[in-house]
């Protein structure tokens, strides 16, 4: 058994684990048992419950991540088009997390308040990502943004209310779309830069 586990399957299990605990009573020690080690040997492929715990919060973040830098790095799309696309596919994706497994997503949100450095890190890919799509937009001369990764940032926090989770009883209220459009129509003036004299 121990020369088949891989850390992958530790996760799997260790995610499995958590949704039916709860991050509050989920341990190492339950994650061995389902998969029929010693907590010993998942110790050695994370050495701390922390590391374990961590490692879920990353893969499951990066289930949105992923999918996202690829849309942002799709040349197919101008690049206002790019980021509205972008800025609708993460709300939408945020919002059926949300609304398809409310329990898995409480699960998800008590993890990632213990992993403060691996949220930071993402939100700052996720960030980045919108950076560079402005980065194209400036190349194309759409945007006339001085600091691409400055105004992704902005983008970014300026859109928080269509995808931190804090919000997330928002997100199926009357209007929550077309105030998402609003905000990123004004979000694509200001980028676009000062309108000719």
């Amino acid at each position: 058994m121990t020369e088949q586990l891989t850390a992958e399957r530790v996760l799997d299990t260790a995610e499995d684990v958590l949704r039916r605990y709860g991050p509050a009573k989920a341990t190492v020690v339950d994650v061995a048992r389902a998969l029929g080690v010693s907590h010993g040997t998942v110790y050695r492929h994370f050495g701390t419950k922390a590391a374990l715990r961590e490692a879920v919060a990353e893969r499951w973040l990066r289930r949105t991540s992923v999918p996202m830098a690829a849309l942002a790095d799709d040349p197919a799309l101008p690049a206002p088009e790019r980021l509205r696309h972008w800025v609708r596919t993460l709300h939408a994706t945020k919002r059926r997390y949300a609304t398809e497994d409310p329990e898995l997503q409480r699960t998800f949100r008590a993890l990632v308040a213990e992993t403060t450095d691996v949220v930071t890190a993402h939100e700052n890919e996720l960030a980045a990502q919108l950076g560079r799509i402005v980065a194209a937009g400036v190349a194309a001369g759409d945007f006339a943004a001085p600091d691409p990764a400055a105004a992704g940032r902005t983008v970014f926090l300026a859109t928080a209310r269509f995808h931190h989770p804090a919000h997330a009883a928002d997100w199926t209220s009357p209007g929550n779309e077309a105030d998402l459009d609003a905000v990123v129509d004004l979000l694509l003036a200001g980028l676009a830069g000062p309108a000719p004299r």
